[in-house]
């Protein structure tokens, strides 16, 4: 096993690889990633083989992909993460990687260090998953729209595992797909009360005009 690789969600600590994005990954949310770099090649060919996730940071400043003028320059990226798995790859040429990649646990960074070949890996602490709540009749608007996404959108670009009675899952998947800042993307992932979040989300809807307000009755 890699070195990097040691300790799972299931344990107090965790070391593992990060990738840091210009996105926010979710818990049970699905990641393409196109892959070309060598260092993020030869962690997603560790993570493979050994069946073991990375994680995945949101970018708070600095690029996503090494350029000539700063080969060297490591972006700075949120502190809380989610843990991700590849469910699926491909190689369709030499040198560029097609992965799908599924959100988990949450993790916190508590610190960092910068390999070699530009790697970033961290020492981090999973976070405990939100307590279930179901998202019951007040929240059930949205996970009318949820549904309704899912089938415009297509059901193969969502997890096979669907909960629309789940708060956590419904807020999730609406956080999302909805056309939030990063920034806001990430405060939904940081938050740990999922009736907080729906309520955040239904304000949001309300304000754009895409979800009526309580007692008119319609989506």
């Amino acid at each position: 096993m890699p070195p990097f690789l040691r300790g799972t969600a299931a344990r107090s600590s965790l070391r593992l690889p990060l990738f840091p994005l210009n996105a926010v990954l979710f818990p049970g949310g699905r990641l393409p990633l196109r892959i070309f770099e060598q260092r993020y090649i030869g962690m997603a060919k560790a993570c493979l083989r050994d069946a073991l996730p990375f994680g995945v940071c949101r970018i708070t400043r600095g690029e996503e992909v090494a350029t000539p003028e700063a080969p060297a320059a490591i972006p700075e990226f949120a502190a809380i993460g989610t843990l991700a798995t590849i469910r699926a790859w491909e190689m369709p040429q030499l040198g560029i990687l097609h992965v799908t990649a599924q959100g988990g646990a949450r993790f916190r960074v508590r610190s960092h260090a910068v390999q070699a070949d530009g790697l970033i890996v961290a020492e981090a602490t999973p976070l405990a998953d939100e307590p279930l709540v179901a998202s019951g009749d007040a929240h059930r608007p949205l996970a009318q729209l949820l549904e309704l996404l899912v089938e415009r959108i297509g059901s193969e670009h969502f997890p096979d595992e669907r909960s629309f009675d789940d708060a956590s899952w419904v807020g999730f998947r609406l956080a999302e797909l909805l056309p939030l800042p990063l920034s806001i993307k990430q405060t939904m992932l940081e938050m740990n009360d999922a009736e907080v979040r729906l309520v955040v989300l239904r304000r949001f809807l309300e304000q754009h005009g895409l979800l009526q307000p309580p007692g008119d009755g319609r989506l």
